[in-house]
């Protein structure tokens, strides 16, 4: 089974460094459940060029039927490279079963 998707994100947040802590991301339900028991992965894409800095995506909570995903800037060796806010981008992503 195969799922794809797409939606505007943006971020008005800091760069998020604790794992665990998904109270930034936005919930996206897929069009339809995967199967119970099934083991999903999703594969997340930038489709826009909209801001300066390089908008980074975090994935977390994936289940059957949806997952949690923040654009989240850049952030290398311990070192936050951009303030964390980002204008609106389009992120597409596909979701299957392995």
């Amino acid at each position: 089974m195969l799922q794809t998707g797409k939606l505007q994100l943006s971020s008005s947040n800091p760069v998020a460094i604790t794992g665990g802590d998904t109270s930034t991301f936005t919930q996206v339900t897929f069009p339809a459940a995967f199967p119970d028991g099934a083991s999903v992965i999703v594969i997340p894409f930038v489709q826009t060029f909209n801001g300066p800095d390089t908008p980074g995506l975090r994935i977390a909570d994936v289940t059957t039927v949806g997952f949690k995903i923040r654009i989240n800037e850049i952030h290398a060796a311990g070192k936050v490279t951009a303030d964390g806010t980002h204008t609106a981008e389009t992120v597409g992503w596909i979701a299957t079963t392995v």
